[in-house]
């Protein structure tokens, strides 16, 4: 079958990159690129859309969110001097 088609430039690259690495010509390549792209299985987790499962995020007692100093000190501990 004939067709044309439009490729990325990075992909171009690619595919004349591994034209000379197999010595194969262009049609060649890109038929064996599309076979093992095409043959990999298609994982339905890889499908399957994101979810988040949010929770609420109570800020705890003592954190005062004006004082950074006061913030960082609980996160990282007090500052060496």
């Amino acid at each position: 079958m004939r067709t044309t088609v439009t490729l990325d430039n990075d992909i171009a690259d690619k595919l004349h990159d591994r034209m000379r690495l197999s010595g194969k010509n262009f049609k060649e390549t890109l038929n064996d690129c599309l076979r093992l792209g095409l043959d990999q299985p298609i994982d339905p987790a890889l499908a399957a859309p994101f979810v988040v499962d949010a929770r609420s995020m109570k800020l705890r007692a003592g954190i005062d969110l004006d004082d950074i100093g006061g913030i960082l000190d609980f996160l990282d501990g007090p500052a060496q001097s």
